[in-house]
């Protein structure tokens, strides 16, 4: 499988918001880095998981809409807007935040993340 199938084969089942399934996809070594519109912060593999299980906790369900996707040897850069709907209100979808990713594939793995969201 290619870096570039991998990546959407994660969006696409949704493994960002389910810490068993996230396991599959992330390399032991893993660091995020991730700048956003709160701050900078450094993710290795148990906080990705962590967040995952937060995710899944805090939506009903979520989805990812990706408007672009560029594929160089084993890096990947995605730009993506997150969807979510919420607990208080299920009917309604809401943006989550808009998200550039670009993403260094190891042993068929996300190995290294490098992030930018702004919430919406």
């Amino acid at each position: 499988m290619g870096a570039k199938e991998l990546v959407l084969e994660y969006y696409n089942s949704q493994a960002y918001a389910n810490a068993e399934a996230l396991k599959r996809f992330i390399h032991n070594d893993i660091v995020l880095q991730w700048n956003s519109s709160k701050g900078y912060l450094e993710l290795d593999k148990d906080d990705l998981l962590a967040l995952a299980a937060e995710l899944n906790k805090s939506y009903i369900s979520s989805r990812v809409n990706i408007s672009h996707i560029i594929e160089e040897g084993d890096t990947v850069s995605v730009r993506y807007t997150h969807y979510v709907h919420a607990f208080e209100n299920p009917d309604e979808e809401m943006v989550l935040a808009n998200f550039m990713v670009i993403w260094e594939i190891k042993d068929n793995q996300f190995y290294k993340g490098f992030l930018m969201s702004q919430l919406a």
